[in-house]
Formats: structure tokens, C-alpha cells, sequence
């Protein structure tokens, strides 16, 4: 149960989203600026009562005083963490998320349970050293759906810790991870990674190729771009190029590429149980107006793929709007690509299209759809 300090610094961060229409972890890292005396410990607290506020949210008296509703909270989420039948299915698909929802997907009762969860830490240790690393954090619990994956149980702040500034390894929600090894790029390739935003996925198959080989990055943010190269720079990775691209016809560069990574912008739907506020801000309209981004980027960028090149589309996102009516309206437009089995499935199976359901895997729920262009 937080205490009273903890519950009014909530309150407080949970005024601000209020008043500025900003989103809740904007509001916390203003915060936390501006209160630079409180120790890790705290800010973890924190954070997790402001989250755990837009978790319950249809579950408070909005009448009530806002340090009353941050306490109310806390409280269910206190007692659904001890019990999580303490909440009734049928009592979560009416409150946990907003209405239009179910009109976009199946909302199975273990998927509801999983948002009202507080979210796994995962990190990515560089190829062949997760059984290392693990044992230098200590606290880390293997994942057996991908080889470097290690969720992070412990307490400790890891930005901090030597391994992370030796380059040993990057935070990478599991989902995330899976996505590069649906891509499996080979050493000496060339790929192009479209939205790389800060690169984390970029990193991932520069060391997925053995750094030979050449990953491009692009995005519209220069910003994004330079905490990349940050970020490069600290895990030894020099097998990339960058350029700002704004996802338009007008491409950044006329290389020919054997695989193309398209994680294009999304609602973000799958990853609500890390980010609550989310779903109170997200609409059926953002969805659609998505969509048809998702769709021209993949039109965009499909010239650019060298004979018996992949495709790969990725998207932190659930709805069929964004998900399979994408996919299957751009392979509908495009006979010259095949699906492309993921996961090293057997050319001719299903597996081209996949959700990777965040109560599955206690990670982000994302979806991913392959295709390779004929030679």
C-alpha cells in the first residue's frame, strides 16, 4: 500500500496530465526534474500509483477529491494484485477499456486480466552472454521464446549498473525483441529499418548480422536520430547508416534492400497495460487515420526490395483496422510478394500473420506480417 508522501506526488503528476493534456509519462519525467531529491525508490513508487490510477479509473467517484481517488486505487490495486478473481471478467471488458475496443478486436478475459497487471521490465543481452549477464544483475528470469531475453525482477536502477555502460545490454520489452527475430537478417545483408525511432530495434539486427552487413535507420525525428547514434556508439555497433525520412514517396536513399522493417507509427494498443492513460486518450478515429499511414508506407517503401527480399510489417497494436485488414489489403495490391513464414516456420505454412498476444508473452501485444518479393 503507498503512503500518504507517495499519494500526494501522484496526485499532484495526475493534476498536471488534467490540466495540460499531456500524456502521463510526460507528466512524470516533468516531475521528476523538477524533484530531483527523490531517490529511485520513491519515483518508482510514484509512478506506479499514477499508473495504477488510470488502470482503475472507471472504478473511482470522480466527485471525490483527487488524493481520495489516487488512495482508491492503489487500493484495488493492491487487493487484485493479492486476487485477481477479486474482479469479475465481465465487470473489466464494461470498465478496464473504452467501448470501441471491442468492435476492433477480441477482448478475451486473459487479456483483460493482463492490463490491470503492472508491466514486466525485459531487457536484450548482446548474442550468446544472457547466462552472464544474468548472473552479474542477479535478478533476471530467462524468456524461452527468444535466446538473449531476460526479464528484470530486481529493484536496482539499471541505467547505473557497469554492464550497462560497458554496452552489454539494451532495455527491450520482450514483443519488441521477437520482432527482430521474425526479421532474421543474415551477416553481410543490407536492411533498412524505416521507422527506427531511438533504434532499438536497429541495434538488435546490427548484432542479429554479427555487425557485417549494413542497417540503415530513418526517421522523421533528427532528434530520435541522435539518441541513436548515442546509443550505437555505447554497444560498438558501426554497421549502420541514418536519415531523416518523413514516410512519404520521396525515399531517403535508391539502395536496393534484402529486408525492410516497416514498424510504422500505431495506437498503440498493446502496449495500454504499460501505459493506462492511453486508453483514455486514444480513439477509433486514431486507429483509422493510422491505418491509411500504415498502408502508404508499406506502398512506399515496397519498390525498394531486391529480388527474393523480405518485408517485414510491425505494429505495438491490436485493432483489425491497423492489424490483418492492413496486411491483407496490401498483399491483395501486390501479386509480384509471397508470405513469408515467420519464426523460421516451413515455407507454405500459416504463420506469415501473428499476434503476439501481451497476456501470452507478459510483454507488449504486438502484431507482425511477412512477405518475400518473387525472384
Amino acid at each position: 500500500m503507498a503512503d500518504s508522501a507517495t499519494l500526494n506526488h501522484a496526485a499532484r503528476i495526475i493534476g498536471a496530465v488534467d490540466r495540460e493534456r499531456v500524456p502521463a509519462d510526460g507528466a512524470l519525467r516533468h516531475y521528476f526534474l523538477e524533484t530531483r531529491h527523490l531517490r529511485p525508490p520513491e519515483r518508482r513508487n510514484i509512478s506506479r500509483a499514477v499508473f495504477a490510477y488510470f488502470r482503475w479509473l472507471n472504478w473511482l467517484d470522480r466527485k471525490a477529491s483527487l488524493q481520495k481517488q489516487v488512495e482508491h486505487s492503489n487500493e484495488l490495486q493492491t487487493r487484485f494484485n493479492a486476487d485477481e478473481k477479486s474482479v469479475k471478467p465481465e465487470t473489466l471488458a464494461a470498465r478496464a477499456v473504452p467501448a470501441w475496443l471491442h468492435e476492433e478486436m477480441d477482448v478475451p478475459p486473459e487479456y483483460l486480466r493482463h492490463l490491470q497487471r503492472e508491466p514486466a521490465l525485459w531487457i536484450r543481452a548482446r548474442p550468446g552472454t544472457a547466462e552472464k549477464l544474468a548472473r552479474e544483475l542477479v535478478s533476471c528470469v530467462p524468456s524461452v521464446r527468444a535466446p538473449d531475453a531476460l526479464q528484470f525482477t530486481g529493484t536496482q536502477d539499471l541505467f547505473v549498473t557497469p554492464a550497462f555502460h560497458n554496452g552489454a545490454f539494451e532495455i527491450q520489452d520482450l514483443a519488441s525483441q521477437l520482432v527482430g527475430h521474425a526479421c532474421a537478417p543474415k551477416p553481410g545483408e543490407t536492411w533498412w529499418d524505416a521507422c527506427t525511432g531511438e533504434g532499438g530495434k536497429l541495434l538488435h539486427l546490427a548484432d542479429l548480422m554479427g555487425s557485417k552487413g549494413v542497417v540503415w535507420g530513418t526517421d522523421r525525428s533528427e532528434r530520435r536520430l541522435q539518441v541513436l547514434k548515442r546509443r550505437t556508439s555505447r554497444a560498438q555497433i558501426f554497421n549502420y547508416r541514418t536519415a531523416t525520412w518523413d514516410g512519404s514517396a520521396r525515399l531517403p536513399t535508391k539502395t536496393k534492400f534484402d529486408g525492410i522493417l516497416v514498424d510504422a507509427p500505431c495506437s498503440g494498443v498493446g502496449t495500454w497495460h504499460r501505459n493506462p492513460h492511453a486508453r483514455w486518450t486514444t480513439s477509433i478515429e486514431d486507429v483509422r487515420e493510422l491505418a491509411v499511414t500504415q498502408r502508404a508506407m508499406l506502398e512506399h517503401v515496397v519498390g525498394s526490395l531486391k529480388p527474393g527480399g523480405r518485408l517485414i510489417y510491425a505494429v505495438c497494436t491490436l485493432p483489425r483496422s491497423e492489424t490483418t485488414a492492413v496486411a491483407e489489403s496490401f498483399a491483395a495490391a501486390h501479386p509480384e510478394l509471397a508470405p513469408l513464414p515467420l519464426f523460421g516456420a516451413e515455407p507454405g505454412s500459416p504463420n506469415s500473420q501473428l499476434f503476439l498476444w501481451p497476456h501470452e508473452l507478459n510483454a507488449n501485444g504486438m502484431f507482425v506480417a511477412g512477405w518475400q518479393r518473387k525472384d
